[in-house]
């Protein structure tokens, strides 16, 4: 479920009436698989079918022949990570991840599961909300200048395969940041209109994981334009499929689908309930707000400031912050100008400069100011906590600061940190 009073949409549509007609009509040939029709695709939402994995080349072909920039998880720098795909031979298959604080590493599965892993450290805010725009630019002439045309606007509709519950609810948070106010951010909105979401549901859960007590996850429960389950066993390898929109409806038709067994959807909910009970860190939200703000000089502030080096890694994987910050450059000439905006983060010590220098000079002040603005602040701004459980920010920190640790420390009293 998303966190109370947000909602993912998902009937964005890249200046098109259908998918269909953005597939120009393409169907599935004749095979001795079920019609859409028996399975019920044609007909509603809320069939749900299942496909062989290799099923998915088709999928991406689909997207591809339909204009969409697929992007999706694939190995790149010991890590797994989002970038464009255009053959299911780049996704990480037969790879998972190995997750604790301030600890990542890959290895082998023994199956070929494609998505048998949990995050890598980038979220999709990567390609929603860009980490630098350049906002303009400019050419001195004479005595004047002129401003130059503008970096064109992607006009290429997104396809996002492999998007985790909790990240579907971090779309749905910057969704409400970005767009849901009197101020859209035309940047984001230009990437975010059109953008389709595949989500794929956890089979299991890293150390860090805490989605579960954040309501955020395993399980997709919206958001989505199509869910999917990798399964594998007797069955083979293959993929549980729900659509979520027309669009995910309109892309199913394009697969060779037969309709789900009983057995089919109980092993899909088994490896996702199982993902959920396999958490061991979590957050007790009950009140969280009010202890935050209550708990301004907490002894536990000074302890976590002497581990933290304010490197700003936590933001940085973040799939919800959102800060920037503008910078004006110009060439040693001083003939030509650009602007550009760049992710930012509140544990900068320019961050929060003023005129007369910076408000929160201490590892304190901007630990505290990320964690009650996450936990606190974005309730009474934006309806919601700001965190998905994710945990990136757990396994991504260099000293292995666990949100969910300093938490419970506020919570009890305690003033010790976390080994």
């Amino acid at each position: 479920m998303l966190p109370e009073g947000l909602r993912l949409t998902s009937e964005r549509k890249p200046g098109i009436q259908s998918f269909r007609r953005l597939l120009g009509g393409l169907v599935a040939g004749e095979t001795a698989f079920a019609t859409h029709e028996e399975v019920g695709i044609g007909r509603g939402m809320n069939s749900t079918v299942t496909f062989a994995a290799t099923e998915l080349q088709t999928l991406i072909g689909a997207l591809l022949r339909g204009g969409y920039h697929v992007i999706g998880p694939t190995l790149r720098d010991g890590a797994i990570v989002y970038d464009r795909l255009e053959s299911i031979n780049v996704l990480p298959g037969g790879w998972t991840d190995e997750q604790a604080p301030g600890h990542y590493h890959l290895k082998r599965r023994e199956d070929g599961a494609f998505f048998g892993y949990t995050v890598g450290p980038q979220g999709w805010k990567t390609y929603l909300h860009p980490p630098e725009v350049r906002l303009w630019s400019a050419q001195r002439e004479g005595q004047t200048f002129r401003i130059l045309n503008n970096e064109a606007r992607p006009n290429v509709p997104l396809a996002f395969l492999g998007v985790r519950a909790c990240e579907l609810a971090a779309i749905a948070l910057q969704d409400r940041v970005l767009l849901g106010d009197k101020y859209r951010d035309r940047i984001y909105a230009e990437r975010r209109d059109g953008a389709l979401l595949i989500a794929v549901q956890c089979a299991q859960s890293a150390s860090t994981c805490f989605c579960a007590s954040m309501g955020t996850g395993p399980a997709a429960s919206g958001g989505a334009d199509a869910v999917l389950t990798e399964l594998s066993g007797p069955g083979g390898h293959r993929f549980l499929a729900r659509a979520g929109s027309s669009r995910g409806a309109e892309l199913l038709m394009q697969l060779k689908v037969t309709p789900a067994t009983e057995s089919d959807v109980q092993q899909a909910e088994a490896a996702v309930d199982a993902a959920a009970t396999a958490q061991t860190r979590r957050i007790d939200c009950t009140g969280l707000k009010e202890i935050l703000y209550q708990n301004f000089e907490h002894p536990r502030w000074e302890n976590v400031a002497t581990r933290c080096l304010t490197c700003a890694n936590c933001t940085m994987v973040c799939p919800t912050c959102f800060c920037t910050s503008v910078e004006d450059t110009s060439d040693v000439t001083g003939n030509h100008a650009e602007r550009w905006r760049r992710w930012d983060s509140c544990f900068t010590q320019m961050f929060s400069y003023i005129h007369g220098g910076s408000i929160r000079t201490s590892a304190k002040a901007r630990y505290r100011q990320w964690m009650t603005h996450k936990l606190a602040a974005w309730i009474d701004q934006f309806g919601s906590s700001g965190c998905v459980g994710c945990g990136r920010c757990i396994t991504w920190c260099p000293v292995g600061i666990d949100i969910t640790e300093e938490v419970r420390a506020l919570r009890d009293g305690d003033t010790h940190g976390n080994s």
